[in-house]
Formats: structure tokens, sequence, C-alpha cells
């Protein structure tokens, strides 16, 4: 039989022809084509402690583009201007994969957006009631209303507007269904992501997951889900059986918390298992590998019981986990980290810190920062984060700080 005949076996792999059987694929629905939009330098640099310097990044992206990744999600402008320096670097070069950056739902980030001169934008939104509540302290009209403004806005500016819906997978069904419809309708959506924040779906949910959007919405799905169960490469091969259009994953699954899908992992599956190919080069896997975890100094936090599994450098998670933590402590991570015996999450600072990490170490350290202040020590910190590619100690801190109140 030939290769084509007998998917299970070639001359370069032999897995179970149970895999192939009609019991087992019937019903399987994955797109003509599967499109990767790789992650790593913005997600996978949420990972505390993992700093990617402005030429680092362009050195992946270029390692990115000539592996066949069809898009790249640079970073975040408003992270530092060492990385918006990189994007538009990136977006100068013309590698050839679509560029992306990831922007919150307000007409200021994607302005941003439009100035690097990406191809699209990841546009984030808070989206089930106890996030929008608890961490955010906003109105659900009021996510709504961000949401409808910025995609509009964005697709105004000949942006490709991918609908990025945080914490989707622990809102209530019916209310999401409600501001999905109203963004397609009002604002502008070219696709959705299915996102899984706190990787806390199983691989029935996530099928059900794209399943059920399938059915509301036209636009293509794109599939976001994070590893804090184990679960992400599972649950993203059923959402892609279902008709997920493009995953977005880190090479090696680096990113905040358990991690995000390990991009390897999932194609390998998917193209031997399940007979869905990518269309990568397949035999550059390695020395991706080999550059990311070089680079990123570490692979991906272990579920549950990593050391740094849960601690947060994201200045907006730190700003989540601030309103929500006394109350509601399992509103940022899944689990209690003591159900396993783990000593929780710990503010760090660096390069993807925010205010609200500069107030709670001022605070921490006795130090009276006024609020011009407390913005130029977050300034000093995200580029000295960046040149020494770690994060900082608390001495360090205290030299940034006792310097801004000096006038040095």
């Amino acid at each position: 039989m030939s290769a084509t005949a007998q998917p299970w076996k070639s001359d370069r792999w032999f897995v179970s022809p149970w895999n192939f059987a009609k019991e087992v694929t019937e019903g399987f629905s994955p797109p003509a084509r599967l499109r990767i939009h790789d992650v790593t330098l913005r997600d996978g640099e949420q990972q505390a402690g993992i700093v990617f310097t402005r030429d680092e990044k362009v050195r992946i992206a270029e390692k990115l583009a000539e592996a066949g990744i069809h898009r790249i999600e640079a970073g975040t402008p408003a992270v530092s201007p060492n990385d918006e320096a990189a994007i538009k670097e990136i977006v100068k070069r013309k590698l050839g994969p679509e560029i992306f950056v990831l922007s919150r739902c307000m007409i200021d980030d994607v302005k941003r957006a439009v100035d690097c001169g990406v191809d699209g934008v990841t546009l984030e939104i808070p989206s089930s009631e106890h996030l929008v509540e608890h961490s955010y302290k906003w109105s659900m009209e009021k996510a709504t209303d961000l949401s409808i403004k910025a995609t509009r806005f964005a697709h105004e500016q000949g942006l490709y507007v991918s609908f990025f819906p945080v914490d989707a997978t622990r809102s209530n069904i019916d209310w999401f269904l409600q501001l999905i419809k109203r963004v397609a309708a009002e604002g502008h959506m070219d696709a959705l992501g299915l996102v899984d924040t706190f990787g806390v779906l199983s691989p029935q949910g996530a099928a059900y997951y794209a399943r059920t959007m399938r059915r509301h919405i036209s636009q293509p799905l794109e599939v976001h889900f994070h590893n804090n169960f184990g679960m992400a490469v599972a649950n993203t091969i059923m959402a892609v059986l279902e008709g997920g259009e493009v995953i977005h994953s880190t090479i090696t699954g680096i990113g905040e918390g358990g991690g995000n899908c390990p991009m390897i992992e999932a194609t390998m599956a998917l193209r031997i298992l399940y007979g869905v190919d990518a269309g990568l080069k397949y035999e550059m896997f390695s020395e991706l590998y080999d550059l990311i975890t070089t680079l990123a100094g570490r692979g991906p936090n272990r579920p549950f019981v990593g050391e740094e599994t849960y601690d947060v450098e994201s200045g907006m998670v730190v700003s989540w986990h601030r309103n929500s933590r006394s109350s509601y402590p399992t509103e940022t991570v899944p689990i209690d980290p003591a159900l396993v015996g783990h000593r929780g999450p710990r503010y760090v600072m660096g390069k993807k810190s925010g205010i609200d990490s500069v107030s709670i170490w001022a605070e921490a350290l006795n130090l009276d920062l006024d609020k011009d202040q407390g913005a130029e020590v977050l300034r000093r910190v995200k580029l000295y984060s960046h040149d020494v590619k770690r994060q900082l100690t608390e001495d360090e801190f205290k030299d940034i700080a006792d310097a801004v109140k000096s006038g040095r």
C-alpha cells in the first residue's frame, strides 16, 4: 500500500493504525489549510523571568520565517520602547509571514499597532463576568463598548482583526455569545480567537467550544489554549478537528503560568497522528527549539508545581491579581497553589511589569513615590531589565527608585 493509503506508516514514522480507523475519524472536520500564528515573542516572553532583547526578537522572527511559520505575533507595542522598536524592525525586514501585535481593546493601543506598520492585531478584552467585575472593576457594558469601538477602529485602519476574548472558557456561554455577536455586527471581527487564558478546558470542552462557535459565527476560528493542566496540545487538536483554522502557540511551550501550547508537539501530532499538515519546514524544529531555549534561558514552567509557575511579571495580570486576590483567590490562577503544596504567586519586577508592580514593590520597601516618579521608575525598570536580560532584584529596584527620587 502507498504511504497515503497507509498513513500510520511511512519511511519516516510508524504509529498506530487505530488512529485512522473510520470509527475514530468520522466526524472530524479539520480545515483545508492549517496556519500557525506564533506567539513566542509576545505570550512566550510573558513567562516570568524571560526577556528577549530587541536584537533577539529580530533574530527569532527571521528563524520563524525560515521555518515557514505563517504569522508572527511580534509583541505588544505598549510594553516598552525596545519592544516597539523590535516590532518595527521585524516589519521593515519583510520576512514573509504576516506580522501581528497584541493590543488591548483601546483606541490608543490600536494607534500604536498602526504606527508599527503591522498586518494585523490581536485585540484582547476580558470576556467573563467575574474577571471584568473582580479584576478590572468594569461593567460588562464597558467591556462590550470598548470591544466594538476598538475593533471597528482597527478595521478602519486597514488591520486584520483577530478578536481575542480573555478568559472566555470560564464565562457564561450566553453572555459570551452575545458579546461576540455584537462585536461582529457593530464592531469588526475578521476572526475569533478561541481563548483558554488559564488553561482550564478539557479536550471534550475544547471540542464543544469550537463546535459551538462554529454554529454561531462564520468568521475563522483561531485556537489559543494555555497549558495549566497539561492539556494544551490535546485541546488544540480537538479544536482543529472541529474546524479551527489557526493555531496560536509558542515553539517550546513557554508562556505565562503553565505555558502556551507547544507548537512542535501540536503540529507533529496533527501531521502524523491525524494527517493534518501545517506545511512547515519540520526539519528545522530542532534548530528552532535550541534557539528559543538558549535565548529564553529556560523552558516552560511545569504545570502546578514548577518553581515559577505562579509568578507574575506582566503588568496587566499583576493588576488582575491585585484587584481580586484577597476576595477571589482563584480568579487569576485556576487552583489554589496550596492544593499542591506550592508557595503561590510572587509579583516579580522586569521588562513586562506595569505601574501596579512598581506600587507594590515601593510599598513593600517603604519607598514613597508620587505618580510621576512611579512612571519614571517603571520606564527605567523596563530598560534595565531589557539590557540585563532578567528580572530585577530588590536592591536594583531600590537603586533605581532612589535615583529617580533624588533627580539623578
